[in-house]
């Protein structure tokens, strides 16, 4: 009894795992550029908000801005990525428009694996969106919905040093990022999973649309524009992309251990490189629910 009963057990396993898995992808889907929504501003005019879904798990893609990457009216350069990591970056960079865009529209194009996605941004007021909305899409504090998060103030972030810098292939490139949450919202916790024993540990999906992040205060770098596999970071840095899976160093990835502050909030990392070019890195500091961004761009000769 107990063998078949154990039998069953495993089965019922392997069915779950394989529709788990099943339609998800490694590689060979493509990226969709996404209009995630708009703010007003006090001067009249407004933001919009973009970001991507690469449909991988782990095809990385560089996309220069041209043909293939751009943004139009006024493009083609506006300030998107032109790496883009697996699976969802939400909320990834913002366009000023002016208060009379009227019922116009900005079109991202973005052609990957051979297919050409397009997000149209709009100033529909189905589109418009508030602090609480960020938080949601994110599922900032574990998905909460409490009515404090349409106050919560982003993290305050000052990179020290020039903005614009060189080095050499193979010498470290010192970061020094100071970061800070004012309003302590979300505070940090551990979420019901971080005392789970990791053998325990079998990876299930998210239960509900969006994937829930920890709350607090985090910093991680990311190659925004570059070759990303050219690019070493030390320590290595927890994901700004959402992954979901088991101890994936990613603040949506169970048991949310979100790391300390450190000492005075200043994060040091090292980035070397092993291939010339122009690179931007990007500092992101968030607090599980809203995002301050600042740039490094970084030319790297031989």
């Amino acid at each position: 009894m107990r063998l078949l009963l154990a039998a069953l057990a495993a089965l019922v396993a392997f069915q779950v795992v394989h529709a788990q898995t099943r339609f998800t992808y490694s590689k060979g889907q493509s990226v969709s550029p996404s209009y995630e929504g708009w703010m007003p501003n006090e001067d009249g005019s407004f933001t919009m908000y973009f970001g991507y879904m690469n449909s991988n798990w782990l095809q990385e893609f560089d996309v220069a801005v041209g043909p293939d990457n751009t943004i139009e009216p006024g493009g083609p350069d506006q300030g998107q990525p032109t790496h883009f990591y697996p699976r969802r970056s939400p909320f990834l960079f913002t366009i000023r428009v002016p208060r009379d865009l009227g019922t116009r529209e900005l079109i991202w194009n973005l052609t990957t694996n051979g297919k050409t996605l397009r997000a149209y941004a709009s100033l529909k007021t189905d589109y418009q969106i508030d602090k609480q909305v960020i938080s949601t899409e994110v599922g900032g504090d574990f998905g909460s919905l409490r009515d404090e998060l349409r106050y919560n103030v982003p993290p305050a972030l000052d990179v020290e040093g020039e903005k614009a810098r060189s080095v050499k292939v193979g010498t470290p490139l010192a970061l020094v990022a100071i970061a800070s949450d004012p309003d302590n919202l979300p505070a940090r916790r551990p979420g019901p999973s971080s005392t789970v024993n990791p053998a325990t540990i079998l990876y299930r999906p998210p239960s509900s649309i969006i994937p829930s992040s920890g709350p607090g205060l985090r910093l991680s770098w990311i190659v925004y524009r570059g070759k990303a596999v050219a690019v070493t970071f030390s320590p290595e840095q927890m994901k700004t992309w959402t992954d979901t899976r088991a101890y994936a160093n990613s603040p949506w990835s169970p048991p949310y251990l979100i790391p300390e502050r450190p000492p005075e909030g200043r994060y040091v990392t090292q980035a070397t490189f092993t291939e010339p070019g122009t690179y931007v890195l990007r500092a992101v500091a968030s607090d599980g629910a809203l995002f301050t961004y600042e740039n490094v761009t970084v030319n790297v000769t031989r």
